[in-house]
């Protein structure tokens, strides 16, 4: 996921920003975006969990560790006649880290090992689609994101110990609705692009949650988070004209207004049961 505008960067990829700095100077993914994912995705499969322990502060740092490793491997895959001194060195670090931690978890949970492989293997599908440059297609994106996503089901396991058809349902609800951030942003982007295959999308999102509803894996609340991505598409497809020309600041506040919103909506629903008689229900 990746954009040739720095600017840009929701829901777009890593930029080869930062190539003369020395080597010992940090280098961080520019990807906001992609943070708000990941945090969202993860405190959703906290909120399932119903509990944070000291397992689900190591499995966080080990999301955003390894979020950061793919970063600098990116970079090296973008820029791969020559080698990078400092893209190796902190894509070790990261990597590095995220492992260790990861085994650790592991040893607790093996069952993350389910997560793990999911994780490299998308990676290694991002870094073949980024060497052949075809990093910005919308399926390229969407896997990627799936793949961030995947922080809620191991904030789930890391703290409880198991995985349940419940919080795959929530992983595949995050994913569906920051999936839904791509056709919106690119509408922007492409000024071509139809919004009818964003329409398509989130309506076929839309019965996903609810056929997950009705063989009760997920709360309502899912089904009425897809809704706000619908209904958001649907109001930037009315206000195109403005939505293309104005600062990427307000794109930015947009989703992020709405990632919030949706978890807010969902982790309402995920609240344990002696909390649940204020009017939120448990899955």
């Amino acid at each position: 996921m990746n954009s040739s505008n720095p600017a840009e960067q929701l829901p777009s990829g890593p930029q080869p920003s930062g190539t003369k700095r020395p080597w010992y100077r940090p280098l961080y993914s520019p990807e906001h975006g992609a943070y708000v994912v990941l945090l969202v995705a993860f405190l959703t499969g906290a909120a399932a969990a119903q509990q944070w322990t000291g397992s689900t502060g190591w499995a966080m740092l080990c999301a955003f560790l390894g979020f950061q490793a793919e970063h600098p491997l990116i970079l090296q895959i973008r820029q791969r006649k020559t080698l990078k001194p400092r893209f190796l060195f902190w894509g070790g670090v990261y990597a590095g880290a995220a492992s260790a931690i990861a085994l650790y978890l592991y040893l607790q949970t093996p069952v993350v090992a389910w997560l793990y492989g999911s994780a490299i293997l998308v990676l290694v599908a991002d870094a073949i689609a980024v060497f052949y440059r075809q990093q910005k297609s919308i399926l390229n994106e969407w896997i990627t994101f799936a793949a961030v996503c995947l922080s809620a089901p191991l904030a789930y396991a890391a703290t409880v110990g198991t995985l349940s058809p419940t919080v795959m349902g929530l992983w595949l609800v995050n994913a569906l609705f920051f999936g839904g951030s791509i056709f919106t942003v690119k509408l922007r982007k492409l000024k071509t692009l139809s919004g009818m295959l964003g329409i398509a999308y989130h309506i076929a999102a839309l019965l996903i949650t609810i056929g997950l509803y009705q063989w009760q894996i997920i709360p309502l609340a899912g089904v009425a988070a897809i809704a706000i991505s619908l209904i958001k598409f649907c109001g930037v497809l009315w206000q195109r004209a403005w939505y293309c020309q104005t600062p990427i600041r307000n794109v930015a506040t947009i989703e992020t207004t709405t990632a919030f919103l949706f978890l807010t909506i969902v982790s309402l629903s995920l609240l344990p049961a002696h909390l649940s008689s204020s009017g939120a229900t448990t899955p």
